[in-house]
């Protein structure tokens, strides 16, 4: 299945709201886009019982997880659960601001090492067949030149991503929380 066509239109990856109940009803609404779980930390995958994050309904298709981890092996390991529960495609966060995923150093904590990010890619790619994509933003913090987004997106995707689903602002690490970095700064579409 080509993702592109599903891919012009889809419903971002949203904590507490896209689970499985709510995918199942925006599929009622549209067979023709992408939809993406919550963002899954891959620890849980690998260290407890998967399956009631892994839970889905064929009908949901075509539809991508998201995961969350900066550990190359267990981020691969996760991977490939997810992969054999179905999905179709595997998607790391590299853009969430939260507290929670700071202290995890995953999520927009990530855009400071792309050689690590790539690292990243690399495990997942090499252990699943479905595709593997980013999700970024376009900096974080005082990190937010174009130099500084170019140079992250070139490391990984030399890794071998293709695809990366860009959030158009920066993050702020320290002073926001995930709710105000959803509107603050504005959006840079450019």
């Amino acid at each position: 299945m080509d993702l592109n066509f599903y891919r012009r239109l889809s419903i971002a990856p949203m904590l507490d709201y896209t689970d499985r109940h709510c995918r199942y009803l925006l599929r009622l609404l549209t067979k023709n886009t992408l939809l993406y779980t919550e963002m899954i930390p891959a620890n849980a995958l690998v260290h407890a019982d998967p399956e009631p994050f892994l839970k889905h309904s064929p009908e949901e298709y075509p539809l991508a997880i998201q995961l969350g981890g900066g550990d190359p092996e267990t981020l691969a390991l996760a991977s490939k659960k997810a992969e054999n529960a179905g999905y179709q495609e595997i998607n790391l966060n590299c853009g969430c601001p939260s507290d929670r995923v700071q202290n995890g150093s995953f999520g927009a904590c990530l855009m400071k090492d792309s050689a690590k990010v790539a690292r990243c890619i690399e495990a997942m790619q090499k252990a699943v067949q479905v595709p593997v994509t980013v999700k970024c933003r376009i900096g974080i913090d005082h990190d937010d030149s174009f130099e500084f987004f170019l140079n992250f997106i070139k490391t990984v995707h030399e890794a071998g991503c293709n695809t990366f689903i860009i959030h158009a602002r920066k993050a702020w690490l320290k002073g926001l929380s995930p709710k105000e970095n959803r509107d603050i700064p504005p959006l840079n579409y450019e």
